[in-house]
């Protein structure tokens, strides 16, 4: 579960101070000045706000007034897109960023995390909508990877690409019916890789702004994997391409 905080005054003043919020859940109907303050701290702080009915704010806050006002709280607080490439300069390495198209899933979200730590991926990018945020639950999920491998949240994952390849990125999508095995395509680049959502895969238009989509053998009866099993393959192909050596003692676990 998600850590709330419920009411007109504590969530307004949350947003002044900067909280990290996963989104902001309002009563359908509800008005007022203070509701208008909200939605447009929300807007100026890039965090989503949802339409709900009272009675689903009800059940979230239990006992506490919510005055019609509920936000989720994250477990961390978001990076800037400028920061995950920043990370590669400091490290003297080509960048490596992994970007997620709709995983909803806070389980998932937290073992990729896990992941993403262990193979030494620059940054995370996820969308506003239609993704887990950096929840509670995801940072258990982690395992304590969420403290180090820093994410950033953008409003338009196709628009983030096209400015990524700008900088000179290189954007290799993962999908069931890709063009190319993912153990011919060249990790090598400076890299965001692009995974879609439990069921959905990558959006249209994600997936017309990769420079190739890549798929895994499949020579089994189920023709997809998990997003989580899939992501574990290609980073490490990367992490193998890259000839990166791994200074954990960790048991691996």
């Amino acid at each position: 579960m998600e850590e709330i905080l419920a009411g007109r005054q504590a969530v307004k003043e949350a947003l002044k101070a900067g909280r990290p919020m996963n989104k902001i859940l309002v009563a359908r109907g509800a008005g007022g000045r203070a509701v208008a303050e909200i939605a447009a701290l929300a807007r100026e702080r890039g965090v989503p706000l949802q339409q709900v009915e009272r009675r689903a704010l009800t059940r979230l806050a239990g006992e506490v007034v919510h005055q019609g006002v509920v936000a989720l709280t994250a477990a961390k607080g978001y990076v800037e897109l400028e920061d995950l490439l920043e990370a590669s300069r400091r490290r003297q390495e080509p960048p490596f960023l992994l970007m997620l198209d709709g995983v909803e899933d806070p389980q998932n979200l937290g073992a990729i995390l896990r992941l993403a730590d262990a193979c030494g991926v620059h940054g995370v990018i996820i969308p506003r909508r239609r993704s887990a945020g950096l929840s509670p639950a995801v940072a258990r999920a982690a395992a304590g990877a969420v403290e180090y491998v820093p994410v950033a949240r953008v409003a338009n994952l196709a628009t983030t690409l096209e400015a990524l390849k700008e900088r000179g990125l290189w954007a290799i999508g993962a999908e069931g019916d890709g063009e190319t095995l993912a153990f011919a395509a060249d990790f090598t680049l400076p890299l965001v890789l692009v995974l879609g959502g439990e069921g959905k895969g990558l959006s249209a238009l994600v997936r017309r702004r990769c420079d190739v989509v890549v798929r895994l053998p499949m020579r089994g009866h189920v023709n997809s994997l998990n997003v989580a099993a899939a992501a574990a393959v290609l980073l490490y192909e990367v992490v193998r391409q890259r000839g990166l050596t791994g200074v954990s003692q960790g048991n691996g676990s």
